[in-house]
């Protein structure tokens, strides 16, 4: 209440009282003027006193410093430089034809956005450079059903559920130096139905192989960040050299 000491309550009640009136007579609204003199007024002047209080208190809301980040760990300085990465296509030591052209585009797109660095074209000056393999492709069966056949007690095995794992593992080096900065393994898996169409099937595999490894990029993109976050990385841009070393 010393905070509003200067402030009289039969000031404010006057002055509230007389702007109420004023705009019922402009209104010619006689008895909403007797309501306003009378049971309004006694009501309004505890909640005006009490906004009173509230802002001659000085109370203020506000959230200052960093925000969490993932894992705890401490943000990285806006100031440092964001490493440049190249990322090489990946090599396919797998049984699947045609998946390091798609997985090395996976990577480069989550690694883009997701990754804490910035991805390069291989004609351009980079801190980093990022190689990998595609180690394995498998296809277990989840589910299936059993037919009964004439002389046979088990019956035939029809699968009706498959899943698509695949194993990715990538390094990164530092350009110039070849000093190993960061590896990784990652996994990723997609499940499918069978169906009695064969060739259905297959592209039902197909989307189930490219689903998998969109999830082990994204998986090693935010693995990367983390790693940057927690103090990892390259050297800065500036100390890269001038082209990048061609691949093996």
């Amino acid at each position: 209440m010393r905070a509003i000491s200067g402030i009289g309550k039969t000031s404010v009640k006057s002055g509230l009282r007389e702007i109420l009136e004023q705009c019922c007579a402009q209104t010619n609204y006689a008895a909403a003027s007797d309501w306003v003199k009378g049971r309004f007024v006694g009501r309004a002047i505890p909640a005006c006193l009490a906004l009173v209080l509230l802002a001659g208190c000085g109370y203020q809301f506000r959230v200052e410093g960093a925000g969490p980040t993932i894992g705890g760990a401490k943000a990285r300085a806006s100031d440092q430089p964001t490493p440049r990465l190249v990322i090489r296509t990946l090599e396919n030591k797998s049984f699947e034809p045609n998946l390091e052209t798609r997985y090395t585009n996976y990577l480069r797109r989550e690694f883009s956005s997701g990754s804490g660095a910035q991805v390069v074209p291989d004609s351009e000056a980079a801190d980093l450079v990022l190689t990998g393999q595609i180690l394995s492709v498998e296809v277990p069966t989840l589910s299936f059903s059993l037919t009964p056949t004439p002389g046979n007690q088990t019956g035939s095995a029809t699968t009706l559920e498959s899943r698509a794992e695949v194993t990715v593992v990538v390094k990164i080096e530092e350009t110039r130096t070849k000093k190993l900065v960061w590896t990784q393994i990652a996994k990723g898996s997609s499940e499918f139905y069978i169906t009695p169409d064969l060739q259905f099937n297959r592209v039902l595999q197909t989307r189930a192989l490219e689903q998998a490894g969109r999830f082990a990029a994204e998986d090693l993109a935010s693995r990367f960040l983390l790693h940057l976050e927690t103090g990892g990385g390259g050297k800065p841009a500036a100390e890269a050299s001038s082209t990048v070393p061609s691949a093996q």
